[in-house]
């Protein structure tokens, strides 16, 4: 089963620098609150859906694969 949650250790895993995974939060906290769920406009809240993750950066896990293969 996929991770459906995100939060900025995990995108640190991901090779992204500690600041950029908070901004990258931070953003797409920004954008859920956006659509409707108000939920995501608390302070504590750390964890964002892993596809408001992948608008904010602009790149699937499906599309991450193929590039590593080429």
């Amino acid at each position: 089963m996929k991770k459906m949650l995100i939060n900025y250790k995990d995108l640190v895993e991901l090779g992204f620098k500690p600041n950029q995974a908070r901004t990258i939060i931070r953003n797409a906290k920004i954008l859920m609150a956006k659509k409707g769920y108000p939920f995501y406009n608390g302070k504590r809240v750390g964890s964002v859906p892993a596809y408001a993750v992948t608008q904010i950066i602009g790149l699937s896990s499906s599309e991450k694969s193929e590039g590593d293969n080429k």
